[in-house]
């Protein structure tokens, strides 16, 4: 028994050996007691088929792991220490995926080099480049990790970055050769460790490639700056390959790829789907103007052939989408699509929605402005700066020089996308324009409105790297001086201030064109005598402060000198009524203007003057005529309007009821503590008032024992008289 199954075991292990099975390494013992044991040695498990985990790869003969894929809940904690040279993806990208054998390699080159020049091959281990230098390579999946990559500002996709420490040195968008890649390495490592790289540069195997000859010498440098013989080199190259005649065959790949990629080359709206709309916009940086509807939306049905024909005008200029949201109920949630139609422009990762009119021809207004940003933020001098005024009635200017670093034009690139449809920006170096808007500091933003200038006050370089709060003074200075009222910008103008509205007709131009002169006027005028005004207020306030200071030293009082040194001007705090000045279009919105202010356009232009906030309006003059749209009629007017108290009674844009009720919610908000304790006395007399009327309803039944009183002959209802007359 004993032979057959030792015959039985070594058939076994015969069978494991030819198949090359792990368990090939066991052996068999026997014990002297007869009994027979199987002692298996330790032996790697069989790859499992689910396990997607990338297998280790060879190069020069030596073992590459896995390069490191990175977790975006301790991203930052792994990056913390050394330098990280980090990938971001997306598995979606066709670039990312294009890119990822030159990646690979030149991972396992460096990953597989001897920092040490003449150390043997038994002497380091596998991650000695990793200790020497202590440089590290891994990649991150942005579509499993995307607020990571969000928090990085990763904008497409691959996007490559260097950590040093947790912090970014430098970023690369897009991919690269690997010749490019190895520049920046090499250009990192002899920073870490001066003198440990070669000086003739590394010899780099081709992409895909699982060894190269350790002893090979790279090619002459081509960097004509640094070397006179590489220069020499690439001059030569350069007239062979000028010499030659160039087809469409000996361009490269990728240039050829990048030559036919045209937006919207159909003229037409494309459907997109969740993984179209992901490898197509989200992981580009090409613009698509797209369209999120329900067939059902009968907006959306109203607006379908507008979309159509913009798409068409649009050809070859800017790529056009739609959504189907009752389809694509995942991409839309994705997109906080909160109705029907929603219009969004999409950029890198980035967008805004479209809030404006949806006639054909503000849909390709928007676009133009649109297709503008692609050219980024174009460079002007003092003559094209001025042409520009001519056509632009808002500008955003950036003042730069020599020392204005990369990451200031990033910051500065990321505010285009949100002012389509507002205003343009610009840049500029040129001293002339330096000199005319008095600027001495750089960087500098300004905004110029019909040629008066309003600065950005934050100089700090964090403050003009800050993308919101750029943003956000951008916007209270975006609208022209004398602006158009629509329905998508008419809360921005009408709240919170007085505005002088002029009510005209485009069917008259001339009377229209000179309405608006007068009007921007009246505007300039009041601006500038409101700046003296402030400005004067300042002045008075400064005196004030120095008077005390002044009387202080003269009494010798410390405790009065330094509360009078510690008084801080702040104007802000002076409430005042603001102004603004706009114009809408009295044939448009014929039917809000004749119901809200009783004026119709057919009479002639007029001007009111409208207190949104309080639903009043004023729209005569002191004199009792209609306000006219002329410079004399519009300040007179406006001064007398917000003197305190209005010298002029205005009007209510409301009815008797609801202005009734807008009183007391206005009363309300303007006195909170005092509003809640008149609705606390009110509840508190009102309770009074019942418990006293409870108490008294009590009092009156407690005589009879009921509440009904039969005048003594209630004895059969067991009362007073239950023990009268017996027989």
């Amino acid at each position: 028994m004993r032979t057959l199954l030792y015959s039985i075991l070594s058939f076994a292990a015969f069978r494991f050996a030819l198949a090359g099975s792990p368990v090939e390494a066991a052996t068999i013992s026997t014990s002297i007691a007869g009994d027979v044991k199987i002692q298996t040695a330790t032996a790697a498990k069989p790859s499992d088929s689910l396990d997607d985990t990338p297998p280790e790869t060879i190069f020069n003969g030596q073992t590459v792991p896995p390069m490191k894929d990175l977790s975006g809940v301790t991203f930052d904690e792994e990056i913390s220490k050394g330098y990280w040279l980090v990938e971001f993806f997306s598995p979606f990208c066709g670039h990312c995926m294009a890119f990822k054998p030159t990646w690979q390699t030149l991972y396992e080159f460096y990953y597989t080099s001897k920092p040490l020049p003449g150390a043997q091959k038994n002497s380091e281990s596998l991650n000695s480049f990793s200790r020497y230098y202590n440089f590290k390579f891994a990649k991150l999946d942005c579509i499993a990790y995307r607020d990571t990559c969000s928090a990085k500002e990763i904008e497409s996709f691959p996007s490559i970055v260097l950590f040093k420490d947790g912090t970014e040195v430098k970023k690369v968008k897009g991919a690269r050769d690997l010749s490019e890649l190895s520049t920046w390495v090499e250009e990192t490592l002899e920073s870490i460790r001066p003198g440990s790289r070669p000086k003739e540069g590394v010899t780099l195997p081709k992409v895909g490639a699982h060894e190269i000859d350790p002893a090979s010498k790279p090619e002459i440098s081509e960097a004509k700056d640094k070397d006179p013989a590489g220069g020499a080199a690439a001059a030569s190259k350069h007239n062979a390959l000028a010499s030659q005649s160039i087809s469409p065959s000996t361009l490269p790949k990728a240039e050829l790829t990048k030559a036919k990629t045209t937006p919207n080359p159909t003229g037409v709206s494309v459907p997109l789907t969740a993984e179209k709309f992901q490898k197509a916009v989200t992981n580009t940086r090409d613009p698509w103007f797209v369209k999120f509807y329900a067939p059902w939306c009968h907006h959306c049905q109203a607006m379908g052939p507008n979309w159509s024909q913009m798409a068409r005008e649009m050809q070859g200029k800017l790529n056009v989408g739609e959504v189907n949201c009752d389809i694509e109920k995942r991409l839309c949630k994705d997109a906080r699509v909160k109705g029907y139609p929603t219009l969004l422009f999409f950029r890198g990762g980035e967008r805004v929605e479209y809030n404006g009119l949806r006639g054909i021809g503000d849909l390709i207004d928007f676009s133009n402005k649109a297709v503008d940003i692609g050219s980024g933020v174009v460079d002007v001098d003092f003559d094209s700066f001025k042409e520009m005024e001519e056509t632009e009635e808002v500008i955003f200017l950036y003042f730069y020089d020599h020392a204005t670093t990369s990451e200031d034009f990033q910051a500065l690139e990321r505010l285009t996308l949100s002012l389509i449809g507002h205003a343009k920006l610009v840049k500029t170096k040129d001293p002339r324009l330096s000199t005319r808007f008095k600027i001495s500091t750089w960087p500098r933003l300004m905004v110029s409105r019909d040629g008066k200038p309003t600065y950005y006050t934050a100089l700090a370089p964090k403050d003009m790297r800050d993308f919101r709060k750029v943003l956000n003074w951008m916007k209270s200075v975006w609208l022209p001086i004398v602006p158009e009222l629509t329905s998508s910008n008419a809360r921005e103008i009408m709240d919170g201030k007085l505005v002088v509205l002029g009510i005209l007709s485009r069917d008259r131009s001339d009377e229209f064109i000179s309405a608006k002169r007068e009007i921007k006027n009246a505007a300039l005028e009041w601006i500038d005598k409101q700046t003296q005004m402030f400005q004067l207020e300042r002045q008075e306030l400064r005196d004030a402060k120095q008077l005390r200071i002044e009387e202080a030293e003269d009494r010798n009082d410390q405790r009065a000198l330094r509360a009078a040194k510690s008084i801080r001007i702040n104007m802000d705090e002076i409430e005042r009524k603001g102004v603004g000045f706009a114009w809408v279009d009295g044939v448009f919105w014929e039917r809000w203007i004749r119901t809200t202010y009783g004026i119709d356009v057919k009479d002639g232009e007029r001007v009111i003057i409208n207190d949104e906030d309080n639903r009043k309006y004023w729209d005569i003059t002191i004199n009792g005529d209609p306000i006219r749209p002329s410079r004399t009629s519009i300040l007179e007017t406006l001064s007398k309007v917000v003197a305190s108290p209005p010298k002029i009674s205005p009007k209510s844009t409301t009815g008797t009821i609801e202005h009734f009720f807008f009183q007391i919610r206005n009363a309300c908000g303007s006195h909170p503590w005092l509003a809640l304790g008149v609705l606390i006395g009110f509840l508190a007399s009102v309770s009074v008032w019942g418990k006293s009327r409870i108490r008294r309803g009590r009092s009156f039944g407690s005589n009879t024992g009921g509440f009904f009183q039969l005048d003594g002959k209630e004895g059969l209802l067991g009362g007073v008289g239950a023990n009268g007359k017996v027989d």
